[in-house]
């Protein structure tokens, strides 16, 4: 087992949190809880998040791993693409070589990278239309991460994301438990010991007719005005600032 003496996040609302309140009124997500285990182990333990929700790649790649870098920390967490994913005639080979620049980048300042697969959108209403493109680009994560040596957290094949009950009311950030689960995978990615993060949860009935009524709502509040905002070049992270952007005890 690796001890890690300082560990910066990079990405979007994935690492930034949403939707885990945390108890200081910033998000706490898997990131935070990562960190939080990691101190554990040593006092000492520091910790940055950069990420900002509704980042595109280009601009993490831009705004983020240049100090990343500069930080030059034991272990360094990269996860972007999935907002470009979403957006219309976004092309996961062009997408795939910025990933693997920025790989280069911050393996090149001594750090292990910890790259991340989406979860499978199979089962998201419209989403799954995309299910093509996302598979593309999350193959050419897995090779970028065998060609740097970095570690992989697979959350494509992470069964218990796959249940609604992961997910907070938008179907587009996970909640408290879906956070706990990849903080879980990632820990166990790492060879820190934690929790299992295979979930098996509980069978429920679920009524078809109720089932088309909750995706129809999801379609009117939530992704309709998602893609509203894209459309219009507004992010949810416009004006916002990192909650973590210095290198700093975690205590």
């Amino acid at each position: 087992m690796r001890h890690y003496k300082s560990f910066v996040a990079l990405g979007d609302s994935f690492t930034e949190g949403l939707n885990d309140p945390g108890p200081d009124g910033h998000y706490r997500g898997w990131a935070d809880r990562v960190a939080e285990r990691l101190a554990a182990d040593d006092p000492s333990f520091r910790y940055a998040n950069l990420a900002v929700r509704g980042k595109l790649l280009d601009q993490i790649v831009a705004e983020q791993v240049p100090l990343a870098v500069d930080m030059a920390p034991d272990l360094i967490s990269f996860c972007a693409g999935g907002n470009d994913l979403l957006r219309p005639g976004s092309d996961p080979d062009v997408m795939a070589k910025k990933v693997a620049r920025a790989v280069r980048d911050l393996r090149g300042c001594g750090a292990e990278v910890v790259l991340f697969t989406g979860v499978d959108p199979r089962d998201t209403p419209l989403m799954r239309r995309l299910r093509g493109r996302f598979a593309v680009f999350y193959l050419h994560v897995r090779s970028i991460a065998d060609l740097y040596g970095c570690r992989l957290v697979d959350q494509w094949s992470m069964q218990g994301l796959r249940d609604w009950r992961a997910w907070s009311p938008d179907r587009l950030h996970m909640n408290e438990d879906g956070h706990r689960l990849v903080a879980a995978r990632v820990l166990d990615v790492l060879g820190v010991p934690f929790e299992d993060w295979r979930k098996e949860w509980p069978e429920r009935g679920v009524d078809p007719r109720a089932r088309r009524r909750e995706d129809a709502q999801w379609l009117r509040e939530h992704l309709v005005p998602w893609v509203s905002r894209r459309l219009r070049g507004v992010s949810s992270g416009d004006g916002l600032s990192p909650k973590r952007p210095d290198l700093a005890p975690w205590f």
